[in-house]
């Protein structure tokens, strides 16, 4: 049971319950959520039992919708106004909406027509059940609560992972023999056609391998084929000329076996800049002072070179 949307609302909307899970069938009994195995251009019907919990009876809105992974990393469902274009327009109930009566548990039928052009691979979606609360401040709250629907059509399966968009960002810091802080920028995407997931890490190192650090990394949610999710990991380096990061990537199809680790190895200069501008100072103040002392110089010479003159001619 997967709860999709829960809107900030009064006592009165929050305490509106049910709940939904697949129904038992001859597809199986106690099942998390709908999941099949499928042939391009099969149709298959299946039900989604939703039970009310309340008092009274309640109607509620049942339809599909495509699945997505958010930003956080959770699996949602696209909301009722959204068209779906994948797994989430191949289901359809027979009617709009449904009442259950207090205190029972319906099954609501629902068909999954598999188009004959499907491609191979994981389709994800889901059916969702959605009821409408007035608030006693005259707030409506739209609570929709749905089963995710993983679907795998057969044929080549491809599973396959790739690092894109690495850049790798040094600031440095004022202290001459201070560290500064290496930063990297990177996106995951699942280019296969199964969900992944996957484990990664992230190993900075300076100049020659020096100074190495593990920088932290967040975990990476389960991807649809197609799906990316952007990540940003950093660690204090000192300036050593240049940083680089490793960035190893092992990916895994869902409830299966791990895959062969996927690397990156980005770089960027991290230069020394507060050590570099003083040797900059000093030679600068070594070249003037050279200067001063040749400029010195000239004037002595010219003075001597006056001197002799002026001997010269008063003995002629």
């Amino acid at each position: 049971m997967l709860a999709l949307l829960g809107l900030p609302g009064t006592a009165h909307a929050q305490n509106v319950t049910w709940g939904v899970r697949p129904a038992d069938s001859a597809l199986g009994e106690k099942r998390p959520n709908f999941s099949y195995s499928v042939a391009p251009g099969a149709v298959l019907t299946d039900a989604l039992a939703v039970s009310n919990h309340e008092k009274r009876a309640l109607t509620f809105a049942v339809y599909a919708a495509d699945a997505f992974t958010t930003s956080s990393g959770q699996l949602d469902l696209k909301a009722a106004g959204e068209p779906s274009t994948g797994a989430g327009s191949w289901a359809a109930f027979e009617a709009p909406a449904v009442t259950v009566p207090a205190g029972q548990t319906v099954a609501v039928p629902f068909t999954v027509t598999v188009p004959a052009d499907a491609t191979p691979g994981d389709h994800s979606g889901g059916v969702i059940t959605s009821i409408r609360v007035e608030a006693e401040t005259g707030i409506t709250v739209d609570r929709r609560l749905g089963s995710r629907m993983h679907l795998r059509v057969a044929g080549a399966l491809s599973p396959a992972v790739e690092i894109r968009d690495v850049a790798v960002h040094y600031d440095g810091t004022p202290n001459p023999v201070g560290k500064g802080t290496a930063r990297v920028e990177y996106t995951v995407v699942n280019t296969g056609n199964v969900r992944l997931t996957a484990s990664h890490s992230l190993r900075m190192r300076g100049m020659f391998g020096w100074f190495a650090a593990d920088a932290r990394t967040e975990p990476i949610p389960e991807l649809l084929p197609g799906e990316r999710v952007v990540r940003t990991a950093s660690a204090a380096m000192p300036p050593s000329g240049r940083v680089s990061a490793e960035i190893t990537v092992t990916p895994a199809v869902a409830g299966g076996a791990e895959l062969k680790p996927v690397t990156a190895t980005p770089g960027t200069l991290a230069l020394p800049w507060s050590a570099a501008v003083c040797l900059l100072l000093v030679v600068c103040l070594v070249l003037a002072l050279r200067a001063r002392a040749k400029a010195r110089a000239a004037l002595e010479q010219q003075r001597i070179d006056a001197a002799v003159a002026a001997a010269l001619k008063k003995e002629a």
